[in-house]
């Protein structure tokens, strides 16, 4: 056991004396009360800490013990529906034996160790496995599938000696034994700073689907991609991501509320066991793990939190699930590692940012992907699909946290101010936005949801940005002064953007849209906008077409129901055409 003393203190970065072999990133225990912190830096025999608890109180000389381990969560049953800070400590626990603020020093374990689970085997004395192989299920929360893996330390294939019988276990029984004498237990450990290895990263190809129109139809991310949802106070950062938790194409939620206000975080873990899953009529709760760093709590252990994220999230990714992983706020994050860079006294960066501030984000966004998994036998896929807010000052997208983030990820939302004050939602900016998923994705959406899926998508794509020019010149001169061509695009983009882009985050119906739903809605408007180009080519004025109750039929097209949409907007589309023909007769 190696131990020192504590020779200075700077807020969470405590400096300790003879502790000579300590190597980096190890967890130590500073002080009388057994803080929790981790090796930053190592100089001789003296080792810079970063504490992931308040550091007040602390007094030179007292010890410093090294565990000789890096920091490390326990991954087992029992994840889903825990709540967890940022160094994955359980706060309902916490709550229980403490009170509801933590207590300095507290002790208590992320998984309950007591508890039994119903083990059934998948594999049979004689077996040959490896990292990865799956040895036996456990149902959580009466449905959902946790797969017991072999930890990905073996260095190769081993046959099985000893096979633990279908009936209930704690996380800590010896399940099953190897012929080199290892033993596999239900709970595995695992460093949060090093990524969970796989087999090889496949070709983001497949879409993620969020059932929401802006993201899924103009600015679309693959399954294993990564997206930032940059915005200023108030814009619907928060609001956004819990409809990507629910609506999302993922088997399992992690959402990390990093240094968000106390308030803020209060509301997310009111509301995420209240809301039901729609997939399954369930609580979302029973496939979503909350890991909550407020901003009121130690700044070191929020610079943590998003590397217990997403380590979770790569356990349930080995097991070939599809992982969403939301991050409230990336920015957070940037700060504490900001402060703790100023602690140790390292040469800032632009706005006194770190200089690896880059490479750290580089590293955490890598960590998403889809991936064929560790396994010698039963192949199997996962992913992890990340989407980081980012809270910049005063809404100025140049600052290094979003610039830097807008360089690693492969999709930029850009919330909008003005459109969450009218009430638009989700209020994503379509002009400052963008994605380089869409050629990847491409094929995916033109086998599965419409040949011409792309042409409409840059059609109303140009339309939308041709109207913000035509606004300029209406400021300047007045709508009346532009010619009929264009009033049409003023017309058709206002339906685009209230009719199509705009959606009812509470709504039965409208909350979450289909791929098919949403080409054939986009279908049915740039029909529209064809026709009455056609028409009024033809001398037909935009004041006719303007009275005809087709109008009013595409402004309803979010109220029909999934299961009648395709049929429902065909028909529309093909009755766009009938009406305005008429009209020309007349």
């Amino acid at each position: 056991m190696l131990k020192g003393k504590i020779s200075k203190i700077s807020g969470p970065v405590v400096i300790a004396k003879e502790i000579a072999g300590a190597r980096m990133y190890d967890v130590v225990k500073v002080g009388d009360m057994s803080l929790i912190g981790e090796i930053i830096r190592l100089e001789g025999d003296k080792a810079t800490i970063q504490v992931y608890e308040d550091t007040s109180g602390l007094i030179v000389g007292e010890p410093v013990i090294s565990t000789e381990q890096p920091l490390k969560i326990e991954l087992g049953p029992g994840l889903l529906t825990s709540i967890y800070d940022g160094i994955q400590r359980p706060l309902p626990e916490i709550a229980k034996k403490y009170g509801e603020f933590i207590t300095r020093g507290v002790n208590v374990t992320a998984l309950d160790a007591d508890k039994k689970w119903l083990f059934e085997p998948k594999i049979s004395v004689g077996d040959e496995i490896g990292n990865g192989d799956i040895v036996g299920i456990v149902v959580e929360n009466g449905t959902f599938e946790h797969r017991i893996m072999v930890p990905p330390t073996l260095n190769k294939l081993h046959k099985v000696t000893k096979v633990a019988k279908k009936g209930e276990y704690t996380i800590t029984d010896t399940i099953v034994t190897l012929d080199n004498n290892v033993e596999i237990k239900m709970k595995q450990e695992w460093p949060v700073r090093i990524a969970r290895p796989f087999k090889k990263k496949l070709d983001p190809d497949l879409p993620f689907l969020t059932g929401m129109r802006i993201f899924d139809t103009f600015f679309p991310i693959a399954k294993g991609g990564n997206a930032i949802i940059p915005g200023p106070f108030g814009s619907g950062k928060t609001v956004t991501q819990q409809s990507l938790a629910k609506w999302a194409d993922a088997d399992i939620i992690v959402y990390v509320g990093c240094g968000e206000r106390g308030n803020e975080m209060t509301e997310v873990l009111v509301e995420f066991p209240q809301l039901v899953d729609p997939k399954t009529g369930i609580p979302l709760m029973q496939r979503t793990i909350l890991v909550a760093n407020t901003s009121n709590m130690p700044v070191a252990a929020r610079e943590a939190s998003i590397y217990t994220g997403i380590t979770l999230a790569e356990y349930f990714r080995d097991m070939g699930y599809d992982v969403a992983m939301m991050a409230d706020s990336t920015s957070r994050w940037g700060e504490a590692l900001r402060e703790v860079s100023g602690r140790l006294e390292e040469m800032p960066g632009e706005e006194g940012y770190p200089a690896y501030l880059a490479t750290r984000l580089a590293n955490f966004y890598e960590r998403s992907g889809r991936t064929m998994c560790l396994a010698s036998k039963h192949e199997r896929t996962g992913s992890i699909t990340v989407v980081g807010a980012v809270s910049p000052p005063g809404g100025d997208f140049s600052e290094p946290m979003t610039q830097n983030s807008l360089r690693i990820s492969g999709a930029f939302w850009a919330l909008d101010a003005s459109l969450a004050h009218r009430r638009h939602f989700p209020a994503i900016n379509w002009i400052k936005s963008y994605t380089l998923y869409v050629d990847q994705v491409l094929n995916w959406y033109l086998t599965n949801v419409g040949a011409d899926w792309k042409e409409l998508r840059d059609k109303a794509m140009f339309l939308l940005q041709k109207e913000v020019e035509l606004q300029e010149i209406v400021q300047l001169v007045g709508p009346d002064a532009l010619p009929e061509t264009e009033k049409i695009i003023l017309e058709v983009t206002k339906i685009i953007r209230e009719d199509f882009l705009q959606q009812f985050a509470f709504h039965d119906i409208d909350a979450y849209c289909s791929p098919k739903k949403q080409y054939w809605m986009l279908k049915v408007i740039i029909n529209y906008y064809n026709a009455i180009a056609q028409a009024v080519e033809r001398g037909v004025t935009l004041q006719q077409i303007s009275s005809l109750p087709i109008k009013n039929e595409i402004a309803r097209m979010k109220e029909i129901p999934l299961d009648k949409a395709v049929e429902v907007l065909t028909h529309l589309a093909d009755k766009i055409n009938n009406e305005i023909v008429a009209l020309e007769v007349l």
